[in-house]
């Protein structure tokens, strides 16, 4: 009967989406003075949720990158839009941190989804 719920699938794709752009936004922090590094992105979770249907893979660099799983992902990194830097470099600390602030509200989403999810199910088994 409560088995197989799709709202703690999304929530939990909500997060890990979250997740998984947090560390792309960090990456380019740690890059925003390499010459020649243009940021990357990772496109919306919505844009992500819509097309499930396809997969992408991610790109595992070495036999053990990733822990020998490149399992598919819902969700594309990509090279995002750059500012015009002398050295080349594209990323704006400034951008990065507003990406920041998304990225954590919307993992304060996921687990809110998450919270309120169990709370309705405790609820309807008869526990407060």
């Amino acid at each position: 009967m409560f088995y197989d719920l799709n709202v703690f699938k999304t929530a939990y794709a909500m997060a890990t989406h979250a997740g998984q752009r947090q560390a792309v936004i960090s990456r380019n922090m740690a890059n925003a003075d390499t010459p020649g590094y243009q940021p990357r992105d990772v496109e919306a979770f919505q844009t992500a949720f819509e097309s499930t249907g396809r997969e992408v893979a991610m790109s595992a660099t070495r036999a053990n990158h990733l822990h020998g799983d490149t399992g598919h992902q819902p969700w594309a990194e990509y090279t995002a839009a750059a500012s015009g830097d002398p050295n080349g470099n594209g990323v704006s600390l400034e951008e990065e941190m507003l990406k920041a602030v998304e990225v954590k509200r919307q993992h304060d989403r996921a687990l809110a989804i998450y919270r309120s999810s169990i709370s309705v199910l405790r609820t309807s088994l008869g526990r407060a």
